[in-house]
Parts: structure tokens; sequence; C-alpha cells
């Protein structure tokens, strides 16, 4: 029986499996917050799950789940928002605002970086803003510092972008649960980064002049805004429809890094401590960082109710936590409160 070979271009998105290496590219989950505002003074992760903001600037804004806004072409119902909310027209040379994932060196295997068999990837999302602008999409080796870059241009209509960089004979990623590489959507840089020749035909040892030349700046007015979801980046030349997954599925993968539970129990007074322990759903990423969301409360034998208590992970073995909390010059106490596990890269 002769077998019949299958078009990509009528590839469904259920067939082949998984194929896109990123997390939460639609932006459908956010352990930490849905909205924040003010943001800029200080990078890290604020809102939609592994996606980290890179700031280096005196603008500011304000970054929002977007639930209302997503293309209408696109089966999302989620978008990441960013809206400008003060303006920073006076660029300094070492200013940024990068949106970027980063991923595992074990997570890129198969993409045969450094090897005379390596891949080509290829980056697709759907994005608007309020006008026109250009903005630049950076792959970049934090193994072997080496990177490429695309520019691509935003309207105030929703479209898509897709965008194929070439495979790299030079440089492997590590096979570990390091940093390889860092996925990053350049909105505003300064000299810096601007001052030399993009870097988007082929891999090239970092030159950082050349890593986003021609950008827009998104701090230039407080009218401007960006959004966008579905971001994919898989292997070959092609971008196929976006991988959708169950939220549950999602949620797993994003508890790997970064994990927010609520807790309740009891203990009894051992040396004038109570201690607590749980277990954390997911097997993290490394030996995370412990800590207590909010505010835990417990109350004493007494019926005395006061706030305190201390987190730290007493057992890593496999990914697996037990995690401890105590509390100090209690009797018979009643646990009940929010802990966060922070493996993120």
């Amino acid at each position: 029986m002769a077998l019949t070979k299958v078009d990509p271009s009528v590839v469904d998105d259920q067939v082949f499996g998984r194929r896109n290496i990123l997390i939460n590219g639609n932006f459908n989950i956010y352990q930490r917050a849905q909205q924040e505002t003010g943001l800029g003074a200080s990078s890290g992760y604020f809102t939609a799950d592994r996606w980290r903001t890179n700031f280096t600037t005196s603008g500011r804004l304000t970054m929002t789940a977007a639930s209302a806004d997503a293309p209408t072409e696109s089966n999302s119902s989620t978008s990441l928002k960013l809206d400008c909310t003060t303006a920073d027209t006076s660029i300094a040379s070492s200013e940024n605002l990068i949106l970027q994932q980063l991923i595992e060196g074990s997570n890129l295997q198969h993409v045969k970086k450094g090897t005379s068999g390596a891949k080509q990837l290829t980056v697709s999302f759907w994005v608007k803003g309020n006008g026109n602008a250009t903005y630049v999409v950076e792959l970049f080796d934090n193994d072997n510092s080496r990177q490429i870059s695309k520019s691509f241009s935003v309207t105030s209509s929703w479209s898509k972008v897709e965008l194929t960089f070439p495979a790299d004979t030079t440089g492997v990623f590590g096979n570990d649960n390091a940093t390889s590489l860092y996925l990053s959507i350049w909105l505003h840089a300064g000299s810096n980064f601007t001052s030399g020749t993009l870097n988007s035909s082929s891999w090239a040892s970092n030159t950082n002049a050349n890593r986003a030349v021609g950008i827009s700046s998104f701090f230039s007015s407080t009218d401007n805004l960006f959004y966008i979801t579905d971001v994919q980046l898989e292997v070959g030349d092609q971008a196929t429809p976006f991988e959708y997954r169950s939220f549950g599925e999602e949620l797993a993968l994003c508890h790997r890094y970064y994990e927010k539970f609520f807790y309740g129990g009891s203990a009894v007074n051992i040396g004038n401590h109570a201690y607590g322990n749980w277990n954390t759903i997911q097997p993290k990423r490394a030996q995370p960082t412990m800590s207590l969301s909010g505010t835990m409360t417990y109350y004493n034998s007494a019926g005395t109710s006061a706030t305190g208590g201390v987190a730290q992970t007493s057992a890593f073995r496999n990914g697996s936590c037990a995690v401890r909390t105590y509390l100090h010059n209690a009797t018979l106490v009643l646990f009940e409160g929010e802990m966060v596990a922070d493996a993120e890269l």
C-alpha cells in the first residue's frame, strides 16, 4: 500500500504531538497577577507565567491580561497588553524594554544546534498596537553568546508575524536545566543596541550594537499600546497553527518554574516551634526559593491570633519538594495561608 505524504499546509494543531517549545504562549496562565502598574524600575516576572520583562528605562507601563482582546482568526481568548503610562523620549544608550522567555537547554536538544544536523527555527505570533511601529525578535544563545535578530511591523489591527531563523552549526546548547536560549521581543532600546547593523541573516557572536537596530520606541508616547498572543517557537521553516493545550496542562508546565498554592493544617509545639509540612504539586526545575505570599494567620491554644511564620524547603529530590513552615513560641497552631515556590530561570 502506498503511503500518502501529508501536506504541511493542511496539518491542524492536533497532529504530530508537541511542537511549541514555549510555555504559556497564549498568555492564559497568570499565577502572580492579572495586572501590574508602574512597571519599568526593575526587571522580573510580574503577570503572565514564564514571561519575564527586562527593563532599563525611566518609562513606565501597565501590564494586563487582556481577556477581551484577541484576534478573531485565532481560537485564543486572551492576550498580553502593555500600556505606556510614562513616556521616555530621552533615551539613554543603555536603555531597553524586552519581553522574553528563558528556555532550558534540556528542552532544546531536538534543535541540534552546534551540529551538522542543526535545525531551523520559526517564531510566530499575533500582534497589534495603537498605530504603526517596528520591533525586533531576537534569539540569543546564552551558552555560547551567539544571536540573531529579525524585525517585524505592528499596526492598529491584529496581524500574524512569521519569522524563520536559519540553523546554527556553531555552539551546542547545554543539556541541563539552566538557561540556554532567550526568545526576546525588543520594544525599546538605546544606542548600545541600535547603532550597528541588524544581525538578521545568520547567527553570529554577539555584538550588542547589532541586536535591535531600527526599532521604534514603545515609550515614545503615553498613547502607545502593545498586544501579543499565540507566541510559538518551533523547529522547521514553516509556522504551523498555534498549539493549544488544556488549561490544566499549561498550568502544570508553569508549575515547574513557579507555583502558588494555599495550604491549611495543624501542628503541635516542639521546643517552642510549631511545624507544618506540605509537598508542592509539581516537581521543580531546581530547588525553589520558598516564601509566604500575603499573610499567614495562626491561632494558638489560648485563642490568640497573630501573623508570621517562615517558609523553607526541607527536602528536594528529583524535583520534588517538601515544604516546611514554622512559628516561634507557639503551642497548638492552625495554619492557613499562601505559599510560593519559585524556581524561575
